[in-house]
């Protein structure tokens, strides 16, 4: 019906026009918003996809071209020794099918130019009449390859390519796309935009109307029209709700107990979140310390390169043991997080058998001493002369014992005291480690075996770990039957940590096996397969060191054909490679007739059961975990070693 004289103008909402400009301008900041937002995003993506081109672009190009120029060096090696400059020049000319590829060069072993080929398009080029230095040079829009000819391992002659490097026509055409993208995205954002933000804004805006009106009125019965089942639609339920509540008083316990109730939900919500959280903690720590693993082993391998010369003066021999020291400390504190991250979840398995405790505290001391030495503190033992022994794990023992002599050492200020002592009693065997440190406040006894726990958090202490060393050697105790406990009459006054472990049921003592006989070490022909560059050179020259015949490739498929063609007598492989993983790389390996009886050796930062049971399944006869002790690798080498059982 027509709106009666004097009465305010309404849009189809049923609101004023005096509240037009409002809508209009929350509309008009809703477009801003969305506009800006898509900009900002599609800005970000346009520049991380850019430089992900570029640098996808040039690594292609200069692959593509390394690639050429292996292909003409493999051509005209056999050419190169016969002094045939006809067919080097008959492969250079071949070059005219790749016509980025403007001059191709050929040079003898002692670097006089041999043969040489140049595009028409650039005939002016100068050939260099001596072989440059090996490499790839980029210079403005061209690139130059440099790569030596080599035969059974000897230099033979260099080969040389210069092709365009057209990265500015490139960038362009990027630009010129990404903009046409962008410009047709915020097109459509606009017209969407345009589109749903009155499903959003009118009932907003309805909902403010209403709100106005019952305020003014004190009218509760008004309600807002509900037009939609999202997130507006709720709100202008929640606003309803609202009015519900203060119209009818009489409802308000009814409406308290449905709260109480659906906090009761969220806190079972949270609880469940706590537990999910602790099961992603879990898979990170052991993610975590696979991909710490990687870059620690070629840094191994590198220290052991470097301890292994012969030239080393005593400040770099103190350097390198210095390095292996940390290196070490940093695999300890990566196995001391898997172990945990093991123990928690039911996966340590113990290798119980007859332990002499006194040797395992000696071996013990051993791993603690660089770090009691590097503190100058005074360690002092009080144990028995004579073995004494208790079933047990004695690696697992040992890491307990060391875990609590470096704590010791660590929250005890230099020049101090730490004192080892094994008292032998008829039912159980009670090792205490004392000493004069920092001590432990009452108040935090009770929580100094829980995860991440520090009991010194100021600054001025460095080297304080990750506050998992404690936890782990109780949950260890704990598996042998036994307990942990700690004694400290407060900060300041030092501390005692009481290892309480039970003797059982002993079995018989087995006869030690004889020393094996010192054999020569053999010459082995040795693939390595890994896509870890650093790792893999390392690795060869540690093998080759050693008088191994060693090959390096860096994915699953190279080492198929490699191993094809050399038929090594060792293989290491990893187990994360591009292409094909070592898994099934072991596989065929072990179904081809040539590599079938193989030594293959798996070399990977995964260490777990399941990863060991894994490499069993594929046929591996090994399984070592990076970083990589060199004295397995000798034992490996030195004789054919059994498959994994």
């Amino acid at each position: 019906m027509p709106p009666t004289e004097g009465a305010v103008p309404q849009d189809r909402w049923g609101l004023p026009m005096p509240m037009i400009s409002a809508r209009t301008s929350l509309r008009r900041k809703m477009m801003v918003v969305v506009l800006a937002t898509t900009c900002v995003a599609l800005l970000l993506s346009a520049t991380a996809l850019l430089v992900y081109e570029l640098r996808s672009y040039q690594k292609n190009w200069l692959d593509d071209l390394s690639t050429q120029a292996r292909i003409v060096a493999n051509a005209s090696a056999p050419a190169l020794n016969f002094d045939d400059q006809k067919t080097v020049s008959e492969n250079l000319s071949l070059l005219r099918l790749r016509p980025q590829i403007t001059l191709g060069a050929v040079y003898r072993n002692d670097g006089r130019l041999f043969a040489n080929y140049v595009h028409p398009s650039a005939a002016e080029a100068a050939v260099p009449v001596l072989a440059p230095k090996p490499g790839i040079v980029i210079d403005n829009d061209r690139v130059d390859v440099v790569q030596h000819i080599l035969e059974n391992g000897r230099l033979v002659g260099t080969v040389y390519l210069r092709s365009r490097y057209d990265i500015l026509g490139r960038l362009a055409d990027y630009l010129l796309i990404l903009a046409g993208v962008m410009a047709t995205s915020l097109l459509v954002a606009a017209l969407v935009s345009r589109r749903l933000q009155r499903s959003v804004t009118g009932p907003v805006l309805h909902v403010a109307q209403i709100a106005q009106d019952v305020f003014s009125s004190r009218d509760y019965s008004l309600r807002a029209q509900k037009t939609s089942d999202d997130e507006v639609g709720t709100l202008v339920q929640a606003f309803n709700n609202m009015l519900d509540e203060v119209a009818k008083r009489t409802e308000a316990l009814e409406q308290s107990n449905n709260h109480l109730s659906a906090e009761m939900a969220q806190r079972r919500k949270a609880e469940d979140a706590l537990r999910a959280a602790a099961r992603t903690k879990d898979q990170f720590l052991a993610t975590l310390a696979h991909e710490l693993r990687n870059p620690l082993a070629p840094i191994t391998n590198a220290v052991e390169i470097l301890r292994r010369a012969s030239d080393a003066n005593p400040s770099q021999q103190r350097a390198l043991q210095i390095m292996s020291r940390q290196v070490q400390q940093m695999v300890r504190l990566i196995d001391d997080l898997l172990d945990v991250s093991r123990i928690t979840t039911g996966k340590v398995l113990l290798d119980m058998s007859r332990v002499d405790v006194v040797a395992v505290l000696h071996s013990a001391v051993e791993i603690a001493q660089p770090g009691i030495e590097a503190h100058h503190h005074v360690l002092t033992l009080e144990v028995p002369a004579g073995p004494i022994f208790v079933q047990g794990d004695a690696t697992r023992l040992a890491q307990v014992f060391a875990n609590l002599l470096n704590n010791a050492a660590k929250y005890t200020d230099d020049h101090g005291r730490i004192h080892l002592k094994m008292d032998d009693e008829p039912e159980r065997l009670m090792v205490r480690v004392i000493d004069s440190g920092l001590g432990i406040a009452p108040e935090q006894q009770a929580q100094i075996f829980d995860m991440f726990m520090q009991v010194d958090q100021t600054l001025e202490r460095g080297n304080k770990g990750l506050g998992v060393g404690l936890t782990l050697a109780r949950q260890l105790v704990e598996l042998h039957g036994g307990s942990l406990t700690v004694k400290s009459e407060g900060l300041g006054k030092g501390s005692e940590f009481i290892v309480c472990i039970p003797k059982g049921h002993l079995p018989a003592e087995l006869p030690a096996p004889p020393p094996p006989l010192a054999a020569p070490m053999p010459r082995r022909r040795v693939l390595i397969a890994d896509d870890n560059v650093d790792f893999a050179n390392s690795l060869w020259s540690i093998l080759e060191s050693l008088g191994q015949e060693v090959t390096v490739v860096h994915d699953g498929f190279a080492a198929l054909e490699a191993a094809g063609r050399l038929m090594p007598d060792h293989i290491f492989l990893d187990i994360g490679m591009p292409g094909m993983n070592g898994y099934d790389v072991a596989q065929r390996l072990r179904r081809q007739p040539a590599t079938c009886d193989a030594v293959i050796v798996a070399i990977t930062g995964w260490g777990q059961e399941k990863d060991r049971a894994r490499a069993r399944e594929a046929g591996f006869d090994q399984h070592l975990v990076k970083p990589v002790n060199v004295d397995d690798l000798v034992e490996i080498l030195r004789t054919r070693q059994p498959a994994m059982t």
